[in-house]
């Protein structure tokens, strides 16, 4: 069966859109690297993204996705879009903190807990990311959340002192120095390279939502999952800057309206998506439940000192962020 989110996306994103005339008489080819999998949610959505903007300027744009880090690997697309190699892309901006720290807004542990929450945050720290992203080149077109984001590992885990020495896949700053703090050693490993990972024993432990768990098999190297909701990341769909002046307003409107029902159909599946993942992960073999009170405890406290550090990190900016979003 195909995913359970396919079709909401599909139903969503084919709403009829008016289509402009060509601007310049040829279409614009647009390719469109994805750092996950053609079979998760983001990738798909992404798709469908794409097959609107083509509806929806009369194929004024026509947008090819590359999922799977097949064009480039994730960590590289932010500067691909950057630099014009490609004109559009997706990427997780929490993996750029040592660029600017308000990238990390998404990555404080337990400050957003649940989609709501994380909604909130995103509004409060949009305009600030918007401004350097401009800076950068780059316009954002839409954002969409992962599900809550809980721990993996190979074994029972109860509390901090369990996970001492365990390989800890990295990805950004967050969770590399949630490793540290926790005794873990942390590996940098790309999505499209987890599966690998495990199977080789590279990497033994994670945190990530069970969207990513699920769509990668990781029953058949790891053995639980421990739901903490320590927070929900976004990845963000950005067009360079240079080619977006080339687009006509009309255009431009199109592909905006377009974007703005991405971010709508990705969050629904984003949350449709969590208990089908979790469900998943069971029938694979996997143990999955709420992490014990006195695990959770600790993790509290070293999110509470990541917190202090990311705001410290973040300077006013990030205050200004934290306070917009508890008010």
């Amino acid at each position: 069966m195909k995913k359970l989110t396919s079709l909401m996306m599909a139903t969503a994103l084919t709403a009829s859109v008016a289509a402009p005339a060509f601007a310049d008489g040829h279409a614009q080819k647009w390719d469109m690297p994805m750092a996950y999998s053609a079979s998760n949610f983001h990738s798909e959505n992404g798709v469908k993204f794409a097959d609107c903007v083509r509806e929806g300027t009369g194929g004024a744009i026509d947008i090819t996705v590359h999922p799977g880090g097949s064009l480039f690997k994730g960590a590289d697309i932010k500067r691909a879009i950057q630099t014009g190699q490609v004109p559009i892309g997706e990427r997780l901006l929490s993996g750029h903190q040592n660029e600017n720290a308000v990238f990390g807004f998404d990555s404080v542990p337990f400050l957003a807990t649940s989609f709501d929450a994380s909604g909130k945050l995103f509004e409060a720290a949009k305009p600030k990311l918007e401004e350097i992203l401009a800076d950068q080149n780059l316009t954002l077109l839409y954002s969409v959340p992962w599900p809550p984001q809980g721990l993996y590992f190979n074994k029972e885990v109860n509390s901090v002192a369990d996970m001492e020495g365990i390989k800890f896949r990295s990805y950004n700053n967050a969770t590399a120095r949630l490793a540290e703090l926790t005794g873990m050693l942390p590996v940098t490993i790309e999505a499209a390279e987890i599966s690998q990972a495990f199977a080789t024993g590279v990497a033994e432990s994670m945190i990530s939502s069970g969207a990513t768990g699920y769509d990668r098999k990781v029953w058949e190297s790891l053995s639980h999952f421990y739901e903490v909701d320590a927070w929900l990341p976004y990845n963000h769909v950005m067009v360079n800057n240079d080619a977006w002046a080339d687009v006509s307003d009309e255009n431009k409107a199109a592909v905006q309206a377009c974007a703005d029902t991405a971010a709508a159909a990705g969050l629904e599946a984003s949350k449709a998506y969590t208990q089908f993942t979790l469900d998943g992960l069971k029938a694979g073999g996997m143990t999955v439940g709420r992490a014990g009170d006195g695990l959770v405890e600790e993790l509290k406290e070293i999110g509470a000192t990541m917190t202090a550090e990311w705001l410290q990190a973040a300077g006013d900016d990030g205050a200004a962020i934290v306070d917009a979003f508890n008010n």
